[in-house]
């Protein structure tokens, strides 16, 4: 193997990750800076909170190209090594969750990177490593998000069924277990950027979206 192809892969794969496309998009559809807005991550619902609909659409569709890019490339780069291209799927979460581009200091000196929670990223690296998941894992997303109403729920989906999907696929020998580990290590950040969320959800306070917050508003002027 060539470390330093392999160096450069990686490498890659976080920068392309890292890059705020939510920032980058709110600011052009309403002059706004994402971070001072909602939950201040840069993913495509608090894009949608700061910019409207098409504004946080926008942001997850390029979130989920953006880490599809990173294992396609790492795909073609070293075929012959499932454990580069896992890898890549997972510094692509990573680069978006904590992004180099959104290195911050605070006034003590503690410098934090900021991003989104994952999902998009999460769907669009699983999607590459196996296509057909973009069937299975988005309608059960979207049901999350519409019917049951909490982002969080549907961005733990993602990572709950990419696990699921890969461990299943494994058994069957139609997979690498590389997979798998990229599996844990997805929910695994997933589930650190959502430890806020959880915490919301276990109380009973998480934010609603979807068809639930347009029903809560429809009933705000009858009580």
């Amino acid at each position: 193997m060539d470390i330093w192809k392999t160096f450069v892969t990686l490498l890659s794969a976080y920068l392309l990750g890292a890059v705020p496309f939510g920032l980058i998009i709110v600011k052009l559809f309403s002059g706004q800076d994402i971070r001072t807005i909602g939950s201040g991550r840069t993913g495509g619902t608090n894009a949608g909170r700061a910019a409207g609909f098409a504004a946080g659409a926008l942001t997850a569709v390029m979130d989920f190209v953006k880490a599809a890019m990173a294992v396609t490339i790492a795909q073609f780069i070293l075929p012959d090594f499932p454990w580069v291209s896992a890898a890549a799927g997972l510094l692509a979460i990573a680069g978006h969750n904590y992004s180099i581009h959104l290195l911050e200091r605070s006034s003590n000196g503690v410098v934090t990177l900021r991003g989104g929670a994952g999902g998009a990223p999460c769907l669009g690296a699983t999607v590459a490593l196996f296509p057909p998941a973009l069937l299975i894992i988005l309608p059960l997303a979207l049901i999350a998000v519409l019917l049951i109403g909490y982002a969080s729920v549907a961005t733990l989906t993602i990572g709950i069924l990419s696990l699921v999907l890969f461990i299943i696929r494994f058994i069957q020998g139609a997979c690498p277990w590389e997979y798998i580990i990229y599996g844990v290590g997805a929910l695994i950040l997933l589930i650190v950027a959502l430890m806020p969320n959880i915490r919301r959800l276990l109380n009973g306070t998480e934010r609603v979206v979807g068809l639930r917050a347009w029903l809560q508003k429809k009933q705000k002027p009858l009580q």
